[in-house]
């Protein structure tokens, strides 16, 4: 059963300028209305190829797209799409343009691992040629991916970051389009992509890790120590032997760690006591707390009568700190 396309109109291969009309639309209603169904997703892609003449190209002539979406490829995944392509055939054509730069060659818009199931069998590849700017191509390449690619978090905030370095707009609406996303998340997602890319490269697509948890490793990082301390230790045995998620979880922990360790070793504790011992206290201290635990008979008097008096405390505390030029 077909799937109600949200594009219709503006999509529609009956005029030349409608290829214009993905770039238009963003320009005027991605920032205000996003797509929020993968299925209709899914529509807008198979729209592009709707009504389009299938062509056999030599793999060998077209080359990968100008923006990268995935930071790695599941190889099972991959092993069953070309059992399937051997078995039956290319079901579904890919989409290609005429490549910008190189006479003669194309350049894949979506169907990328398609097309490399096809170079491993050493078939032609089916494709439909469409004539599209940079801008439509990755709008196009961004919505079919995010309705069926299954891209973690990070490689999506990759491809935000890459489409948004390219300026195609003022107001990034081309990349809340291509991803159906909010600018709260875009501004996560662009905030994440500038983890180092050392560090990304290391950790991979992390398919099971979301927003949230990536935000938090990149404020760990900010600090610079800690960020010294990362790098090192992804190059250690032990994290390379790590797959998937587990790559990301044990640096996540391990800059936790640091932060503890930092803690700890800031800390300091000594007690105190009334010449009459009618009172104690033990104090602690660190990076972020300054604590007083009171006891014996008057703690509680004792206690009550410092809240009381805080404000003065305070004042003299400012007021000699002043003096003495601090």
């Amino acid at each position: 059963m077909a799937r109600k396309n949200p594009f219709m109109n503006v999509m529609s291969d009956s005029s030349p300028d409608d290829d214009k009309a993905i770039l238009e639309y963003t320009n005027k209603g991605a920032s205000k209305s996003l797509i929020h169904s993968l299925d209709e997703l899914a529509a807008q892609a198979d729209r592009l190829l709707e009504g389009e003449s299938v062509v056999e190209l030599d793999p060998a002539i077209i080359d990968g797209s100008f923006v990268q979406d995935r930071l790695e490829d599941d190889q099972e995944d991959f092993n069953e799409l070309l059992t399937a392509i051997r078995d039956r055939g290319q079901d579904t054509p890919i989409l290609v343009r005429p490549h910008p730069t190189a006479t003669g060659r194309y350049m894949v818009v979506f169907g990328h691992r398609r097309l490399r199931a096809a170079t491993a069998l050493g078939k032609k590849v089916r494709a439909v040629v469409k004539d599209l700017k940079d801008s439509d191509h990755v709008v196009a390449q961004g919505q079919e991916n995010t309705a069926r690619a299954n891209l973690s978090f990070i490689e999506k905030a990759m491809f935000a970051a890459e489409i948004s370095r390219r300026q195609f707009d003022g107001d990034n609406a081309i990349v809340l389009s291509a991803l159906s996303i909010d600018r709260a998340t875009l501004s996560k997602m662009l905030a994440v992509s500038t983890i180092p890319k050392e560090v990304l490269d290391a950790v991979g697509a992390a398919k099971g890790i979301g927003r949230d948890r990536w935000y938090e490793l990149k404020n760990l990082l900010e600090r610079p120590s800690t960020l010294e301390q990362a790098t090192a230790f992804i190059q250690s045995d032990d994290f390379k032997k790590k797959v998937g998620d587990d790559r990301f979880n044990s640096l996540l922990a391990f800059v936790k760690s640091l932060g503890k360790q930092t803690r700890a070793k800031t800390a300091k504790t000594h007690k105190w006591a009334s010449e009459d011992k009618a009172v104690s206290a033990d104090i602690r201290s660190d990076a972020r707390t300054y604590t007083f635990a009171l006891k014996a008979k008057d703690a509680a008097g004792f206690g009550d009568y410092i809240a009381q008096n805080l404000s003065d405390l305070y004042q003299a505390y400012r007021s000699k700190k002043d003096q003495r030029g601090e």
